[in-house]
């Protein structure tokens, strides 16, 4: 019959499996508990803050350690049969010493938005203030687990970035940047020496043999350099005139905006690996560097290095660090030693370096620079 609308199609609902609803469901369920369990550790971090810094306002002041040491098992045991053994005698010790460390409740709270309880547990006994705000805002911010944290904390990552290496006041800047803008610095992110003692490498080996076990365990090797890694390419093309080279592996870093070139040295380093190195740099500046990009960087990674030969050549002023690898996780004691005598000499060379220049005179007598005398009045008579 002419003149007649054509029925509008009926849509058909999809069909939904038994399978995928009770996946989506799980799912549902799985995300409202993150959440819920989320919120409620962040409301538990704050509340064990308040009790710590309560205590330790009211009853330790003006130092009263010794009555503090009476009281605190005593409202400990009033508190026991209604709240649970998370307010035994020691877990309030851990509240004072919680609000004791962190003193401002705003940070609290922001590193509570990723950070549990647990994890505070953990970093609350670390000594000085830098270390236990490195491992604090590096959790934030890359989300570690409590246990990646104790990793960390046992494989001595603070002590293995450069930033341990430098004075108190820098090393603070840098930490406020990365608290209040995430801003990460190069001191931040590279180690010295990085531990591959999850390569599985024994007895002898040669640089392909530690570049393919690198991309065998590229999952943890990316947990040793950093979350914010990528991978990009092995054995990296470069041609320059009628040369072909190859860069050993190349990765990029998300917050720093470059691309990291990784160049792998089985003996001691030479002042000569350098060279090379530089020339991939200034290729990859030339041809693989994207708009908005920072200037690629450099780890030269190597079996063995003088500290003092690597400081005088200032490296860092061209984007190389040159870093070591251990195959072989050495006792706390052993890594603890070596590091902090790296330390102790990074900071002498710093000071050094911050010293008026000193000449040598014409029979080589060591001239200091002069320092000029008050001028003295001469009065009229």
């Amino acid at each position: 019959m002419t003149g007649m609308r054509k029925p509008l199609p009926v849509r058909v609902a999809k069909t939904v499996t038994p399978t995928r609803l009770l996946s989506d469901v799980r799912a549902l369920i799985a995300r409202a508990r993150e959440q819920t369990a989320r919120t409620l550790d962040a409301g538990l971090v704050a509340a064990y803050w308040s009790v710590g810094d309560r205590i330790r306002r009211e009853v330790l002041r003006d130092g009263r350690a010794e009555y503090g040491e009476q009281i605190v098992p005593t409202l400990s045991a009033q508190l026991l049969p209604d709240f649970g053994t998370g307010f035994s005698a020691r877990n309030l010790f851990r509240m004072i010493r919680f609000a004791e460390v962190f003193p401002d409740v705003r940070i609290v709270a922001t590193l509570s938005a990723q950070l549990g309880w647990s994890h505070f547990v953990e970093i609350i006994p670390l000594d000085g203030d830098l270390q236990r705000d490195f491992y604090a805002e590096m959790c934030r911010v890359e989300r570690w687990s409590v246990r990646t944290l104790r990793s960390k904390i046992a494989s001595m990552l603070y002590e293995r970035t450069a930033l341990s290496r430098k004075p108190a006041r820098l090393a603070r800047q840098e930490l406020d940047a990365l608290r209040e803008a995430d801003q990460m610095s190069p001191d931040i992110v590279f180690r010295d020496p990085y531990v591959l003692d999850f390569l599985g490498l024994k007895d002898t080996f040669d640089e392909r043999d530690l570049e393919g076990a690198i991309l065998r365990e590229i999952e943890r090797f990316l947990l040793e350099l950093g979350t914010d890694f990528t991978f990009v390419a092995r054995q990296k093309r470069i041609s320059v005139g009628a040369a072909d080279y190859h860069l050993d592996l190349l990765f990029y870093h998300r917050r720093l905006r470059c691309l990291v070139a990784l160049e792998l040295k089985l003996g001691k380093f030479q002042p000569a690996d350098t060279g090379q190195v530089e020339l991939y740099l200034r290729w990859l500046d030339e041809h693989e560097r994207l708009e908005g990009e920072g200037p690629p960087v450099a780890i030269i990674l190597c079996g063995g290095k003088d500290s003092e030969q690597v400081s005088l050549l200032r490296l860092d002023a061209k984007g190389i660090r040159v870093a070591e690898y251990l195959t072989d996780m050495p006792s706390r004691r052993v890594l603890a030693g070596k590091l902090h005598q790296a330390i102790r000499l990074a900071r002498e060379q710093l000071a050094r370096r911050q010293r008026p220049t000193e000449t040598r005179g014409a029979c080589g007598a060591l001239v200091r620079p002069r320092v000029p005398s008050p001028v003295r009045r001469r009065t009229r008579r």
